[in-house]
């Protein structure tokens, strides 16, 4: 006979007479272990916090950093997903499946966009040992295509340790209209921008709301709470007070700031004496060489970013000052930090949409500058600043995030905790992000056990930071750490580094690796390869020895590709069609129907009732770019909104009561393409569409309505169809279908 507890030590009689109850102990960790609150930034470079230097308004985390530890020698992955893989496990990226963002699985062990079983979160080990155990904010830590509602849900913050959850499971969203998850499911925001909405302020609403609820009824259970801000990574958006405040602020331009910033670094010992200021990176220009417009539109943009960082700022303050009038300041280690260097997915010029840059389309500056300047930062626009900007942001540094140089992988991070450290300031140890959860794990007094949930464990490769809190002189105690990125490679050890920066496509044995000593040169700007040819040698050597032992191989340098590349079988795109049958939750963008550079079609099987109908079919992506497919005013319309320029076509409707069929089909004819409308099989318009973009934004798909940021100013959201959908049918044309497919749009537009 099985028993449901073969470990119960009472006594079971016939009768409660002549029986005793015993009850197990309940999971509590020791006495002393903190609470512990993890901040996580995005792509805020080294120098962007102001007690790193910078002149953007941080006082909240600069308070904590008073009162806490500095790390000037912290480093991180260069990318998110592989750097909050590390952050939450303890272990490096490549072993345990997060060689890059989770919106990629290629097939190999190091790249399976979730991570492994055999290395547990910190958040599982803690919840296992009593804690309470929240997360708040960005997760992008589960394969993208498993995060409809369909799932599944393995990778999801519950199913990874969280007992609550609450953010968006993407590696970005959009600030005023968030695609929202709370625990399993998807939900709609609760308000919008003009409402005074922003995501940022309702996580830590959320937070405080999840602590108090713990601390009212059980006081005595200690709680993890993992803040990942969508701050500051693209879109650059905050309410509009928080970015007036820096009209003006920036038009001295980056040559300017990052000197401003550098000597406040110098000032505050950020850096040490004797650094020097690392020369402009490749296609960053001198501000002063700037068209007019050029500088006015990166101006603004910089105004977005930090408004944007201070409005982060504030929201941190907002949960350190309840946690402080809980009485629970003191007694809780709190980190803040940046999962990697400032972005250069803004290219030369700075966009005032991203999917500018991932598309390869060319903004119209001086259009924007005459007609949309008011725009950046808020909800109509999805910026992201230029890279003369980002490597101000990573002052004194060279390069960015997706670079294994300092700018990449060298971060900001704070520990602050009363009741433990009282040696404030500055440390200078080489730390790394792997460092985080043996850290947690040693102030906690929980062991990494050799199995966990059925799953033997890949043992830490992290290295406990306590050490450096009582002592800001104490040597370096870790060994060796690799970095790799899209082909970007590095090694640190004992103060030295060998780097490598690795341009697309070139064949990785014949790049050259540059040699610096850290201790001497914090800014990497004097290579030392030819003078110590020897100590070059042992880096790369050993480079090639920690790949083997870290599943680094195979390199892949396979970068915006990857998100065209042919999904994996249990994918939900591995078909050629979708059916859906409304209503359905929001889809997020990698489980929508993919409808970028191919053909396709949409055909919608619905009922009309007595005098017509109006409302959305399908809307996919958001205003900044998107499509939509709506009846309004009597007529049939779509809407190819391609980052701002739209191209609409709309045909009168006249729909009897009862059953019909709507269509949309799209055609592909080189780098343009055509958008054919039909009702009940019979063709009613087209419209040419003269320049396709192929990555359709970050925002996904509603069938029947239009939830979020509205594709078009046409309607108010959800705009919601008033008839019936019964079924909503997408396809995706394969080649074969290509050449029948062409002629007939040729045809058709001939008719026109």
């Amino acid at each position: 006979m099985i028993r449901s507890e073969p470990e119960f030590k009472g006594r079971i009689g016939r009768t409660i007479a002549e029986s005793e109850p015993w009850w197990p102990d309940a999971p509590s960790p020791p006495n002393s272990a903190p609470n512990v609150v993890m901040i996580v930034l995005d792509d805020t470079g080294f120098a962007h916090l102001g007690c790193y230097g910078s002149t953007i308004a941080t006082p909240n985390i600069d308070r904590l950093a008073a009162g806490g530890v500095r790390y000037n020698s912290f480093h991180t992955t260069a990318l998110c997903s592989p750097s909050r893989a590390c952050l939450l496990t303890g272990r490096n990226h490549h072993p345990i499946g997060m060689r890059g963002v989770s919106n990629f699985d290629t097939g190999f062990p190091n790249m399976r966009g979730a991570i492994t079983p055999r290395a547990a979160t910190v958040a599982e080990l803690l919840r296992d040992s009593g804690y309470a155990t929240y997360a708040a904010g960005k997760w992008h830590l589960a394969p993208m295509q498993e995060c409809s509602a369909a799932g599944p849900h393995r990778n999801w913050p519950l199913q990874k340790g969280f007992d609550r959850f609450y953010g968006f499971l993407q590696g970005e969203t959009d600030q005023f209209y968030p695609e929202l998850t709370a625990d399993n499911h998807h939900i709609d925001p609760p308000t919008g921008p003009a409402d005074g909405y922003h995501v940022s302020a309702d996580l830590i609403d959320q937070s405080i709301g999840w602590i108090r609820d713990l601390t009212s009824v059980r006081p005595d259970r200690p709680f993890f709470l993992y803040v990942a801000f969508g701050a500051t990574h693209a879109p650059h958006q905050a309410p509009r007070e928080y970015i007036e405040k820096y009209r003006g602020k920036f038009d001295s331009g980056w040559d300017a700031a990052r000197e401003e910033w550098f000597a406040r670094q110098l000032e505050m010992g950020v850096v040490p004496e004797g650094t020097a200021l690392a020369g402009r990176n490749p296609g960053v220009l001198p501000w002063a060489d700037l068209p007019e417009n050029g500088q006015v539109f990166a101006a603004r943009l910089q105004e977005a970013f930090a408004g944007f960082l201070e409005h982060t700022d504030a929201q941190i303050g907002r949960l350190v000052d309840f946690l402080a009038a809980q009485n629970l300041l003191d007694d809780t280690l709190l980190l803040v930090l940046s999962d990697n260097g400032a972005s250069q997915e803004g290219g030369p010029n700075g966009v005032m949409d991203e999917f500018s840059f991932f598309n390869g389309i060319s903004e119209d500056i001086d259009d924007i500058v005459a007609n949309h300047l008011d725009d950046i930062g808020g909800p109509h626009s999805h910026s992201n600043i230029p890279w003369g900007w980002a490597q101000a942001g990573n002052t004194p540094l060279r390069w960015y995030k997706q670079n294994t140089y300092g700018g990449g992988v060298r971060d900001p991070l704070i520990i602050h905790w009363p009741t433990r450290i009282n040696d404030t300031g500055i440390r200078r140890q080489f730390c790394h992000v792997t460092d985080i959860t043996p850290t947690i794990l040693d102030v906690t007094g929980i062991d990494l056990p050799e199995q966990f949930g059925g799953h033997p464990q890949i043992p830490l490769h992290g290295e406990s930071l306590v050490y450096t809190w009582d002592d800001p002189n104490i040597a370096t105690r870790r060994g060796p750490q690799y970095f790799e990125q899209f082909g970007h490679r590095g090694l640190w050890l004992d103060g030295w580094k060998a780097v490598t920066y690795h341009t697309k496509g070139a064949p990785f044995d014949d790049e050259e690796w540059s040699l610096f000593n850290l201790d001497e040169d914090f800014s990497e700007c004097h290579d030392l390869t030819d003078e110590r040819p020897g100590k070059l040698k042992e880096l790369t050597d050993r480079w090639w020895s920690e790949a083997e032992a870290n599943d680094v191989l195979p390199l892949d340098d396979r970068t915006i590709e990857l998100f065209r590349a042919s999904p994996r079988p249990d994918s939900p795109h591995y078909r050629g069609e979708y059916v859906y049958h409304p209503p359905i939750a929001h889809m997020p963008a990698d489980t929508s129907p993919t409808m970028g550079g191919r053909a396709w079609s949409a055909t919608f099987d619905v009922s009309v009732r007595e005098g017509g109908c109006e409302g959305v079919l399908f809307a996919r992506g958001s205003h900044n770019v998107g499509t939509t497919f709506f009846i309004k005013d009597g007529k049939l319309q779509f809407d190819y909104n391609a980052l701002g320029r739209h191209v609409r076509g709309a045909f009168d409707l006249d729909l009897s009561p009862g059953d019909h069929q709507l269509e949309a089909r799209f055609v592909k004819t080189g780098l343009t393409g055509v958008i054919t409308l039909a009702v009940d099989g019979a063709d009613i318009g087209a419209i040419e569409i003269p320049q396709i973009v192929r990555m359709m934004g970050s925002t996904g798909t509603d069938i029947g309505c239009d939830r979020l940021s509205t594709v078009v100013d046409d309607y108010e959201g959800p705009f919601a169809f008033t008839g019936k959908i019964h079924k909503a049918t997408f396809r995706r044309n394969s080649k074969r279908d290509k050449a029948e497919i062409e002629v007939t749009a040729r045809t058709e537009m001939a008719k026109e």
